[in-house]
Order: structure tokens, then sequence, then C-alpha cells
């Protein structure tokens, strides 16, 4: 008995031993493991970089609300700064200076966290700049028909204003942007080596300004991934339009490359500090804990469900415009979180993407997700037009040019955006007019069905027989309080944001949507040229 307590207790002495021994290396492996995150963390929280958030409006839209399944829709604003300062210029050439924003792509998150839209914006748009931070801490004038890019270098800031770039989107679309991101030239390098090159098309030789790349599908990083997404004169049809489709080509090759990688360590520890060197943030995203928990939040996404979009728009001489009531829409669809075709996230077979079906596109029917407010006017509008006018369609193709005389700002866009929900297929935009008490409708002699069929919608506007090409709607301060719908249709709180209610969905997606999307799946050489 004791020679087998004496053979079993050195047994026992070197279980213990092993134990400890195993016990002291998986504590080395957790303390290294914990240094390396705690090296990483600091490193990464050393390279973010916040903009004040002072810069921030007072006065912005409404966060939005979670939808019924609890998810929140995110509005993400995408920067680039072309700033030569801090080693750029190695990269973009040129003078050091504060930069612009030459590429802006507002990310719709949708609620369910599995779709997206990300619009761009091109930098030639002629826009209102709202009030805006400078150094000296006091707020710029409001600055009508500026050029979009320009925004950011409001105060010139050695780092660009993208606060103000902030500020002006919001005011743009109605959309509350909860995260905005910029990175410059290097930062932009770093993240396509950091993942091995991308995948692009280049359209044609291009040796000029620079830049050196060949025809074809080739992988490009670092120099060559910059000069492809930057790249204008010689490259395509040489315009702002089709660089902004190559870049979203390219952004669509980057997130196939990343989510083909997978989201391990290897790939994302290089990918974060790589993208965090040269990485400008919104304060709510000023760590690496809130950068990692926001990047987590959309790994779910697939390249199937995401589209891109230009902001509708048609040259202005060397400028852009905002083709309305086309651009409109298009908020107004972000805004109620549905898809570009008009239909909640929710329903089976919702895609993102808007009908490319041969006209204007497809016709939109009040769908699962509409709400009864919806579906009763879209009825009472069908009868009240078959009942006022058996002949409907001929009184809502005659062309309608709208007036503001309420001196309510972007009254008369929402009633385009009300009046083409409603059925109407020509409206034009007119300019504000000297205020007046009542809404009036002129028309000539022969539109005066068409002219009764449009007072129905306006109780108490004045009718007048007039020589006048189209019917011509001036609205009076008796519209004032309203968004610019017809009566009886329900209104909600992005009115005053220039919005439209839910009711107000156009029957037709406009070809100012339907024209400028392109699937982030599509074909890396397809639609690479406006014309």
């Amino acid at each position: 008995m004791t020679d087998a307590k004496q053979k079993a207790a050195p047994n026992r002495s070197r279980g213990r031993r092993i134990a400890r021994g195993l016990g002291a290396t998986a504590a080395a492996l957790v303390v290294a493991a914990a240094g390396t995150g705690a090296w990483y963390y600091q490193r990464l929280d050393h390279n973010i970089t916040t903009f004040a958030p002072e810069g921030i409006a007072s006065s912005r839209p409404p966060v939005a609300t979670p939808a019924p399944t609890g998810g929140r829709p995110v509005n993400i604003l995408l920067l680039g700064s072309d700033t030569r300062d801090d080693g750029n210029s190695s990269l973009g050439g040129g003078d050091e200076g504060v930069g612009h924003s030459d590429t802006a792509i507002l990310l719709h998150v949708y609620a369910d966290h599995k779709h997206a839209v990300g619009v761009s914006i091109p930098r030639d748009t002629l826009v209102t700049i709202p009030p805006c931070l400078l150094p000296s801490g006091k707020w710029s004038q409001s600055r009508t028909n500026q050029m979009f890019n320009s925004a950011f270098t409001i105060g010139e800031f050695k780092a660009g204003n993208p606060a103000c770039t902030q500020n002006t989107v919001e005011a743009l679309t109605g959309l509350r942007v909860d995260h905005t991101l910029v990175v410059d030239f290097k930062g932009f390098a770093a993240i396509t080596s950091a993942v091995g090159g991308v995948d692009v098309c280049v359209p044609n030789d291009v040796d000029s300004y620079g830049i050196h790349l060949t025809k074809g599908r080739q992988t490009v990083s670092g120099q060559q991934a910059v000069d492809y997404v930057r790249a204008r004169h010689g490259l395509g049809d040489s315009s702002d339009i089709g660089r902004m489709l190559r870049q979203q080509a390219f952004m669509s090759s980057l997130i196939k490359k990343v989510q083909g990688r997978g989201f391990d360590l290897t790939t994302l520890l290089p990918l974060a500090d790589a993208a965090t060197r040269s990485l400008t943030v919104d304060p709510e995203l000023g760590s690496p804990y809130k950068l990692a928990e926001f990047a987590q939040s959309l790994q779910d996404i697939q390249l199937s469900d995401i589209q891109f979009v230009t902001l509708p728009w048609r040259f202005q001489g060397a400028r852009v415009a905002v083709v309305e009531p086309d651009a409109s829409i298009l908020w107004n669809l972000l805004r109620q979180d549905r898809t570009l075709d008009g239909h909640p996230t929710g329903d089976a077979g919702a895609s993102p993407g808007a009908s490319t079906s041969p006209g204007a596109g497809a016709g939109l029917e009040p769908g699962p997700g509409a709400s009864p407010s919806a579906t009763a006017t879209a009825t009472a509008t069908a009868t009240a037009s078959a009942t006022a006018d058996p002949g409907g369609a001929a009184t809502l193709d005659v062309p309608v040019t709208v007036h503001n005389a309420a001196k309510t700002a972007g009254l008369a866009g929402r009633t385009a955006l009300a009046l083409r929900g409603n059925g109407y297929t020509d409206i034009t935009i007119g300019a504000n007019t000297p205020a007046r008490r009542t809404t009036l409708i002129e028309y000539a002699p022969a539109q005066r069905a068409a002219a009764e069929h449009l007072a129905q919608l306006y109780p108490g506007a004045e009718l007048r027989s007039t020589a006048t090409d189209s019917i011509v709607l001036t609205l009076g301060q008796d519209r004032a309080d309203t968004p610019g719908l017809p009566d009886g249709t329900a209104q909600d709180d992005t009115a005053g944001l220039g919005g439209a209610s839910p009711s107000a969905l156009p029957s037709a997606i406009p070809s100012g949507i339907t024209d400028n999307t392109r699937p982030a799946d599509a074909d890396l050489c397809s639609d690479l040229n406006f014309g």
C-alpha cells in the first residue's frame, strides 16, 4: 500500500507541473494577445483624426426612426480629399494647400442592414451651402449657386471642413448624416495595398497629366489605384461624371475583395491600420472600438444587394444642375427607407435597384408596407380623376409650370414631386414670383378641362384663362403652411425638409434615377462612361 502511494505521488506531482506549465503558457499567450491588442488599439487610436463637433449644424434632419424589426437606417457620407498636404503631393502632384472633396458618396444602409445604396454627388453640382463654422468661431453666410466640392474649403482649414460638407448634404437631401469619413490620397493608396490590390477595368490607354495606365482588366494598388480613381482627362469621356462611374466600379471591386478575403484578423488589422492612418471621421466614430463596431454592422451586406446611383443631373454650362423632381423623389425614397424601385426592403424579393424596364420605370403600387392613408389617398385620387375627367390621362399629360409666390422655401419643388406622385408627367419648376395671397391656376382656353382637374387638388384656387403654352400653377400664401401636397394627402414630419409624405410616391420611377443606377455586382468594364 505504501509502495503504491509512493509511486502515485510522483505521477501527481508531474501532472501538477504539466498543468502549471500549460497554465503558464496559456497565461503567457493571453498576456501576449492582450499586449498585441493593446498595442494595436493604441496604434489605431493614435491614427484616428476627428473633426470638431462644433461645426455640425444645430438644426438638422431628424434621426431615422427604427423599423418594426428593430433596425435603423444609417447614412454614411464618404468623402475623398484631394489635399496635397502631409505628403499627399507625391501621390497626386500639385502644390500643398486646402483640398476639395472631389469624391462624395452618401451611403444609405437600410434598416435591415442587408441592403445599401450609394449616391454619388457630382463635385460641380450647384447647391446652396448653409452657414458653416469658420476658424474665428463665427459662422459663414449661406451661399447659393455654389459648387458642391467648395463646401469642404469653407474657412480654409488645413484638413478641410468636413462638417460644412456634411451640413450641405443634410440641407440638400433632408437626410440625417449619421457618420462622415474622409480619406486622402495616402490613406486610399494604403488601403488598396493592404488588401493586395483591387481589380479594375481601364477603358483606354492613358499617358497624360503624370498618369500612366494601360487599357484592359488589371489589378491596381497604391499609386496606380489613386491614378485610376482620380484621373479625368484622357480617360473615358474625360468628364467628372464618367470619373464617378469608374469610382463606383472601383468601390464595388474593393468591397468584393474585402468580402472575399474574409473578416479575419490577418485581413482586418493591416486594413484598419492602413485606413486609419489617413482617415478623418466624425466624433462619434473617434475610437477603434466604435470603428470596429461600425464595420461589423455592415458585414452582412452582400455585393448583389448594393446599388450605386448618381444624383439626377444635367450640364449647366461648365457646371452640373440637379434635375427635379427626380432628385427629390430619390431623397424621398431614402427618407422612407425604400429601395430605388419604391419597395420596403422587408418586401419579398425587394432589391435596392431601380427598375430598368423600358420607359420611365416600373409602376409602383402600395406594397405590404404601405400605410392605410397611402392606400386610401391613392384610391381617392384615382376615383376623383375618373369622376372629373373620364379621359383622365389627357389631363395628366398636359404641361404644368409651378411658381412659388408663397415665400416658403422649397414649396415649388415639393409641389412638383407631389403632382408627379398624383400622375402628372410634364412638370417644370419655375422661378419664385412676387408674393400673392391665393393660389392661381392660369390656362389656355383649350386647356380648361385640365385646369379644372388640377383645381380639384387645390380647393380655393383662382382659375384664369390667359395666353399660355402650359398650365401655370402659382402657389399663394394659402399654401404656405402645407408641404405642397394636394388636399387630402397625408403629411409627415419630413415636409419641412423638402420631403413629401409616404403617400406621395411617384407612379413611376423617373429616368433621372433609372438611367444613373449601377449594380455593385455589374461587370467591371460596363458603363464606365456616361455618354
